[in-house]
């Protein structure tokens, strides 16, 4: 399903009560300002390369879900720490309030974090327009019925991936997933560069082709990318999602067993196939961010193991 979304958003990429301003109305007003003749360049097919955003005095502040018209097709957003959060109305408001609890969770204001590097990530993520649309299951309806207004969108922010509510498995990592999509293709990348930077020469692009060559990171599943920036980029974001989720400890109990496409599944494996990448890992990503609470990830969904008991029920 992830690899389907990916070349569905990269096909269609090509295809033709008062909340503070710089929250609630983030969204409506970098479209509104964009002129009409403006198509900024993306990296990748998907981060934008010109910073175009508004940064908040309140780097921190969240909103609630609100609607809106001026980021159609969609009707209702919330924006929460840089990523600004896209939906219709038949997307749940408190799932959306939970993708977002999530996204707050992944960076406390801890003493024990690098602060400023944190307030960084969050600003470029700002800086870069992130947007994530949130559609009910594989609704993939507001991109095809809406492709000229989804291609000005796209043009206009970072739209990397999408988050999709109700999937039939996997709902803590589809969650899980697509945020760290966000957070390393734009916060990281942007923050640390030379570390988390989309290019050859960067540590993550190093990480990753030793990850090829050893058999641990099998990209095969997106060879039918034609684009080779765009392929190098997809492939980059996840190897990224692997390798923070299972740092965090995330694979053994959120990823199924019988995956092929990574087969490293605890921090342990990690630091020991990969302690270079690690040691980066634990002087760049590991200082502002954290993986969400138990608590949260029991409330988005199962782990693999209760899933797999269900479906032998």
């Amino acid at each position: 399903m992830r690899a389907f979304v990916i070349l569905l958003l990269t096909g269609i990429l090509y295809s033709c009560s008062e909340e503070k301003e710089s929250v609630a109305t983030v969204a409506e007003e970098q479209v509104a300002q964009l002129p009409e003749t403006d198509t900024p360049a993306h990296l990748g097919g998907c981060i934008l390369m010109d910073p175009r955003g508004k940064v908040p005095e309140d780097l921190y502040a969240v909103s609630d879900v609100i609607p809106t018209t001026a980021i159609s097709p969609f009707t209702k957003e919330l924006q929460v720490y840089g990523l600004a959060l896209v939906a219709q109305d038949n997307a749940s408001d408190d799932f959306m309030r939970l993708v977002a609890k999530t996204i707050v969770e992944i960076f406390p204001q801890r003493d024990d974090l690098d602060l400023s590097l944190q307030r960084e990530v969050i600003a470029n993520q700002y800086r870069y327009r992130a947007l994530i649309p949130v559609p009910l299951g594989d609704d993939f309806s507001f991109m095809e019925q809406n492709a000229e207004r989804w291609a000005e969108l796209e043009s206009a922010y970072s739209i990397c991936d999408i988050i999709m509510q109700d999937v039939p498995a996997r709902q803590v990592m589809e969650v899980v997933e697509h945020i760290l999509h966000y957070v390393s293709d734009i916060g990281l990348h942007y923050t640390f560069p030379d570390e988390w930077g989309i290019h050859r020469s960067s540590k993550l692009a190093v990480a990753m082709q030793f990850a090829i060559d050893n058999g641990y990171y099998d990209v095969s599943g997106y060879d039918d990318i034609d684009d080779a920036e765009v392929r190098f980029r997809v492939e980059m974001q996840e190897f990224a999602y692997w390798f923070i989720s299972t740092a965090w400890n995330l694979q053994e109990p959120y990823g199924p067993a019988e995956e092929q496409e990574w087969l490293i599944k605890n921090q342990e494996e990690l630091k020991q196939k990969f302690s270079s990448m690690y040691e980066t890992y634990e002087n760049t990503a590991g200082r502002v961010m954290v993986p969400p609470s138990i608590v949260t990830l029991q409330q988005i969904g199962p782990t693999w193991a209760e899933e797999k008991s269900k479906i032998e029920r």
